[in-house]
Order: C-alpha cells, then structure tokens, then sequence
C-alpha cells in the first residue's frame, strides 16, 4: 500500500523525460533492480517493484499494467508499449479452493511488446521478438519471431536490414 501511495503522489504528476531520475528512484527504493537508462512511464502501474528487473534501455509505457506477482525481467533495449498487460499470476481452476498460481515473465533483449498485448505467466518473450498489437500470449514466443492475434500465432520471422 506505501507503493502505490508513493508512486501516484510522488511519480504520477510529473512529465516523462524531466523526472525519470526521481521515478528509477523510487523504483529502486522499493527494491526494483533497474539500469540507470530505462524509462518507465508514470502512469504506468507496477504492482510490486520488488519483483522488477530492467536492464539497459528497456522502457516501460504509458498505462502499462505491470502486475508482478512474480518477477518480471525485461531486457535490453526492449520495448513495452502503451496499455500492456504483464500478468504473472492466474488460478489453478483444477482444485476447488482456485489457489494463485504465480510464474515469472521475462521480455528478451531488443524484443518489442505492441500496444495492447496481453503476456501471461511463465511467458518468455525472446531476443528481437515482436508481439503485435492486441496479441495475446499464453506460449513462449521464439526469438526473432513475429508473433499477433488471440491467442498469439507466429505471422513470420522478424529480420532487420542492414544488420
């Protein structure tokens, strides 16, 4: 509860770019493990920053809904777009009581997440992977792969030019 008020007084009011030191601040001090280059949205909401790991350049966007019940570990230079859903956690609907099942979800490194995607538990996004707009991934996503739809299928293997 000290999170989420120290995030929405302290983080939520101030512009992207001016404040970003004081917001890897505030990351940090509730036990975030974050590099001195990434970017994290203030209107983003991180459930648990204890449970977050950004290396260098990752960025994490506007309304993205980080609900980090177990670590997530997002790469180089990798990209969350706007109004994603991370979740690590859902219910053993097998046994009556529905405990919480929590899993981990690592974002490889130059991997790219499009707006609106939803990332399940124990998803791994891998290096140079996209996740199209509106996907949802319920499957690891192989790297260097594009993947789009509900739920998430492979449309073609990314390559970059010039590289």
């Amino acid at each position: 509860m000290l999170w989420n008020i120290c995030w929405t007084l302290l983080a939520r009011p101030f512009p992207r770019s001016m404040f970003m030191p004081w917001k890897r601040f505030l990351l940090r001090l509730f036990g975030a493990k974050i590099s001195d280059t990434v970017n994290v949205y203030a209107s983003a909401t991180i459930f648990m920053p204890w449970n977050l790991e950004m290396k260098e350049y990752a960025c994490i966007g506007p309304e993205v809904d980080c609900y980090n019940a177990a670590p997530i570990v997002i790469g180089n230079n990798a990209v969350v777009s706007q109004r994603t859903y991370l979740c690590t956690a859902s219910h053993d609907i097998s046994l009556a009581s529905h405990p919480q099942i929590e899993k981990p979800i690592i974002i490889g490194d130059r991997a790219w997440v499009a707006a609106e995607a939803f990332i399940g538990p124990g998803v791994t996004v891998g290096e140079g992977a996209v996740v199209g707009a509106r996907a949802a991934v319920f499957k690891d996503v192989e790297p260097w792969t594009v993947v789009g739809g509900n739920p998430a299928r492979v449309i073609k293997t990314r390559t970059i030019k010039g590289e």
